[in-house]
């Protein structure tokens, strides 16, 4: 099996409140930290605009 897959999982950390989360680097909507509130992914249609810092690369 091909492991080409267009996207990839991100741990991400709040920068306000250090949650960190696992999003998708082409996610369909808006993810906001489930702790404090903060938009953490923005969707633009295509890649996703992370304004989290990234901590790491989920494989």
């Amino acid at each position: 099996m091909s492991n080409d897959r267009k996207g990839k999982f991100l741990r991400v950390k709040c920068l306000d409140c250090d949650n960190e989360q696992i999003v998708f680097d082409h996610a369909a909507s808006t993810v906001k930290c489930i702790i404090c509130g903060k938009t953490m992914v923005e969707s633009t249609g295509g890649k996703s605009k992370i304004t989290a810092h990234i901590a790491e690369v989920v494989k």
